[in-house]
C-alpha cells in the first residue's frame, strides 16, 4: 500500500527507562553502506553526534553515511522538490559519516528506493519512484537485469567546454606522489575531481587514507576519483567502455564505492576519449560494479544493485 505524507505513522523511536531507542535498517549499494532511518512522522532530529555514533564501525552500527527518510514537505529543499515534481513526497536527507550534510549520494538513492519498497512506499515492479534530494528530484526504475536505475539528472564539467579542450582544469596530489597529476572537475549535483592513471597496479597501491590535495581547492570540498581506463568492447551489439576506480569521499574517506563518483569517472574518461566514445560504461569499484549511461537529454543514468542487510535498534545517550 502506498502511503502519503498525510498518513504519517508514529515516531520511529521509542522511549525506554535508559533513553531513546533509534530503530534503523542497514543497507548498501556495491558495499557503499548506510544506516537508514524511517522518519515518516517528520519528528526526528539527527545531530552530527548522532550521525557519527551511528556510523562508527566500533562503537555504533558502522556505515559510510546516514539516510533519513522524511516527508519532503517538512524541509525547505523538499518543498522546492515538490514544486518540481509533486510525486516526490519522500526526501532523502543524507549525512556523511562525519555528520556533515551532503547534496546527494548515487548509491544512497538506490538503497533509499529499496528502503521505500521495504516500507511499502514504492513498488518499482509497477512504476518508477520519485524522491527528493538536495540536488533535486531523482527518479528510480527497475532495469531489465533487476538493478535499480537512477536518472541522476543533468551533469557538467565544472569549467564547461574549456575542460574538454584543455583536458583538465585542476591538479591532484595523492600521498606518496612526487608530483601532482592533471584532473577534471565535474558537477553531478555534488562536486567531483577525476584523475586518470595508466596502470592498475598503481591504482591498487594508492594511499587514500588521507584526503588527496586538489589545486585549486574547491570551495565546498570535493570527492576525488582515481581511475584507470580499461578500454572498450562490444556487448550485445553495442560499444561499452570500462573503467576501474577508487574514491576518496568528502567527509567520509575512502569508500568501497561512490555512485556519483562512478558517474563522474565514466563521464570524464568518455570526455577524454573524444568523439565516438561509448555512452555506456561499466565501472569497477572495490565493492562491485555499476553501469553508467550518458543520456541524450544531457542527464546521466546510474544502475546497480541495492541490498538491505539487517535491522536493529540503538540506544541514544
Amino acid at each position: 500500500m502506498t502511503r502519503t505524507a498525510g498518513d504519517r505513522p508514529a515516531s520511529s523511536t521509542a522511549q525506554t527507562p535508559s533513553g531513546e531507542v533509534l530503530e534503523f535498517v542497514k543497507g548498501h549499494g556495491t558495499e557503499n553502506d548506510f544506516v537508514l532511518v524511517d522518519d515518516r512522522a517528520g519528528v526526528l532530529d539527527l545531530s552530527p553526534d548522532d550521525v557519527r555514533r551511528l556510523t562508527d564501525r566500533r562503537a555504533g552500527v558502522g556505515a559510510d553515511g546516514v539516510i533519513r527518510l522524511a516527508p519532503s514537505e517538512d524541509l525547505p529543499e523538499g518543498r522546492a522538490v515538490l514544486a518540481e515534481d509533486p510525486s516526490a513526497q519522500w526526501f532523502m536527507d543524507y549525512r556523511n559519516g562525519d555528520g556533515s550534510i551532503a547534496e546527494m549520494c548515487g548509491n544512497g538513492v538506490r538503497v533509499f528506493a529499496a528502503f521505500a519498497e521495504h516500507l511499502g512506499l514504492a513498488d518499482l515492479s509497477r512504476a518508477p519512484f520519485s524522491l527528493g534530494t538536495r540536488a533535486g528530484v531523482r527518479r528510480v526504475s527497475r532495469a531489465a537485469d533487476g538493478w535499480y536505475a537512477v536518472d541522476m539528472g543533468p551533469w557538467s564539467f565544472a569549467d564547461g567546454g574549456q575542460t574538454i579542450s584543455d583536458g583538465f582544469d585542476a591538479e591532484v596530489t595523492v600521498r606518496g606522489w612526487d608530483v601532482a597529476r592533471p584532473a577534471a572537475n565535474l558537477d553531478l549535483g555534488n562536486p567531483h575531481t577525476v584523475v586518470a592513471l595508466a596502470d592498475e597496479s598503481e591504482l591498487s597501491s594508492l594511499d587514500l587514507t588521507v584526503a588527496p590535495t586538489v589545486d585549486p581547492t574547491p570551495p565546498h570540498g570535493t570527492n576525488v576519483e582515481v581511475v584507470v581506463p580499461l578500454g572498450e568492447s562490444e556487448v550485445d551489439g553495442h560499444l561499452v567502455g570500462r573503467v576501474r576506480m577508487r574514491v576518496h569521499e568528502r567527509g567520509v574517506g575512502e569508500t568501497r564505492s561512490c555512485g556519483t563518483g562512478a558517474c563522474a569517472a565514466a563521464l570524464a574518461v568518455r570526455g577524454w576519449a573524444g568523439e565516438g566514445a561509448p555512452d555506456v560504461w561499466l565501472v569497477d569499484v572495490p565493492g562491485g560494479q555499476v553501469r553508467v549511461t550518458a543520456l541524450a537529454d544531457g542527464h546521466v543514468e546510474l544502475a546497480g544493485p541495492a541490498e538491505l542487510v539487517f535491522s536493529g535498534a540503538l540506544r541514544r545517550p
